[in-house]
């Protein structure tokens, strides 16, 4: 569950300034606010609507593997942001990938007083637009950097048949009805 919190937690991010931004210049940008906060089960990201096509949140609260990303969502209270009509794309860690980090680091960053560092580590998972794994491939053949939410730029390569951003592997790739969710299997760290 903390995975999952933690992906709908980047996409929340991420949804809150992206524009579907398919541009030919070298680098995609755009802004985002890290500041839509939910503190109760109030607002967009606690509506049920069982036909419709889930969003990156409510798939990463159905998904087993992301139940930490999940909980890391919600201990930055950022569930409302994520359900942003977007199109956004989000680098999902599985659980797995949060446990590669030092022992300490999750528990400490899930503690209230870490909750802005939190938001940070994870809009810098989330990337304003839609970016299907076809268009990720064609950043890497333009030689193509991806902007992320948390302003930073990621390198996008390529080795064999599989995708990288920021060094990780994306494992998998699921549609949403705010973008993308590509499954990552490690943490992307802001380098500040």
């Amino acid at each position: 569950m903390k995975s999952t919190l933690i992906t709908m937690l980047m996409f929340a991010l991420v949804f809150t300034g992206c524009k579907d931004n398919q541009q030919s210049s070298e680098t995609t940008e755009s802004s985002t606010s890290i500041t839509e906060t939910s503190s109760s089960n109030k607002g967009q990201a606690f509506i049920e609507d069982e036909n419709a096509e889930p969003n990156a949140l409510q798939l990463a609260i159905k998904s087993s593997d992301h139940t930490t990303l999940v909980a890391a969502v919600q201990a930055a209270e950022v569930e409302n942001a994520l359900v942003n009509v977007g199109p956004l794309s989000v680098f999902a860690p599985t659980n797995a990938a949060f446990d590669k980090l030092p022992e300490g680091t999750l528990d400490d960053l899930l503690k209230p007083e870490n909750k802005e560092k939190l938001a940070q580590i994870l809009i810098n998972h989330v990337a304003p637009g839609n970016y299907p794994i076809e268009t990720l491939r064609k950043n890497v053949e333009k030689g193509r950097t991806l902007y992320m939410a948390s302003g930073e730029y990621l390198q996008v390569t390529q080795e064999g048949e599989d995708i990288y951003v920021g060094g990780t592997k994306i494992v998998g790739s699921i549609k949403v009805s705010n973008g993308w969710v590509h499954v990552i299997e490690n943490i992307i760290l802001p380098k500040q």
